[in-house]
């Protein structure tokens, strides 16, 4: 079988799978188009995030037995289509899972303690201790919002800090001795943390909009790890500025192109303006899960599939 790799990724990916025999091919450069033309040739393909794998791609590529995504998340491949053709997809979020869960994490911690508020200021030659008081994450409730790999891991470094952990999840029975599984309703009425843990589907678009936030009966602080356009920035904002938001830890935005890169090829929203000087919002580059370990562990993780699978 010819796999055809679109981008680069850990080494043992490509060298592991050559020991299992398959053939592997490089390509890192070329436009989608030229990729399409060549397509044919390959039983599979291995891909980040570089261009979205569509009805036209999955036409050309006659041959394709799977997709392999060194990442968690599938939405830049339409599923649907790959599936009815018969195209095995394959995504990692085993290999990120403690990743994300350490990043939302330390931005929690960031935020209650005011740690990249106070270190700018002391930068800037301002020893200001009142103002830089902390929040005790000890004796809160975090409610988490999607309890798969990513939810999971979260709850499990909560462990150690006295906390109460609620999980709401499409799927029933997914709670757990690190979290207690609640309706919707119970989350809003009892969090004082909110954390997403979510797929992009057209179920989770813009599901963090006024209209949800307004049902939380406390104001509470929200940290997003998963995928942007789960947030409607501008409401977002809103409830910033209210303080029915304390604070946001933002990993991903609302306005990043499908590539998870170029944010700022194009004028910044006056929403991201806002987010960017604002004191009580940490911002990171979509890498909670991209750390030296997961880089590793997303690319053993892709070659234990295959194999499984194909060998």
């Amino acid at each position: 079988m010819k796999i055809l790799h679109l981008d680069t990724n850990h080494q043992l990916l490509i060298s592991q799978l050559n020991d299992l025999g398959f053939v592997n091919d490089e390509d890192y450069t070329s436009s989608k188009d030229a990729i399409e033309k060549k397509i044919q040739n390959y039983d599979g393909i291995i891909i980040r995030s570089r261009f979205s794998i569509d009805k036209t791609f999955l036409d050309a590529a006659t041959n394709l037995k799977f997709i392999g995504r060194v990442g968690a998340g599938l939405e830049n491949i339409d599923c649907d289509y790959a599936t009815k053709k018969g195209i095995t997809l394959i995504a990692a979020p085993e290999g990120n899972r403690n990743a994300v869960g350490e990043h939302a994490l330390g931005m929690l911690l960031s935020l209650f303690n005011k740690l990249n508020k106070a270190d700018r200021e002391i930068r800037n030659g301002l020893w200001q201790r009142e103002a830089n008081r902390g929040v005790e994450l000890d004796g809160k409730t975090i409610g988490l919002i999607g309890y798969g790999n990513m939810g999971k891991a979260f709850a499990k470094k909560l462990l150690g800090f006295n906390v109460e952990v609620l999980c709401y999840d499409i799927k029933e029975y997914v709670g757990d001795k690190n979290a207690k599984q609640v309706t919707l309703k119970e989350l809003q009425e009892q969090a004082d943390v909110l954390s997403i843990h979510t797929p992009q589907t057209p179920q989770t678009v813009g599901m963090i909009n006024t209209a949800f936030i307004n049902q939380f009966k406390k104001s509470f602080w929200f940290i997003n790890t998963a995928r942007g356009k789960s947030v409607v920035t501008k409401d977002l904002v809103a409830a910033l500025q209210s303080g029915k938001i304390l604070g946001a830890g933002l990993d991903v935005l609302e306005y990043e192109k499908s590539s998870f890169e170029d944010m700022f090829s194009s004028q910044m929203p006056e929403a991201f303006q806002y987010l960017i000087k604002a004191e009580n919002v940490l911002l990171t580059p979509h890498v909670a899960g991209w750390t030296i370990e997961s880089k590793e562990k997303l690319a053993q993780t892709i070659v234990d599939k295959i194999k499984a699978k194909f060998c």
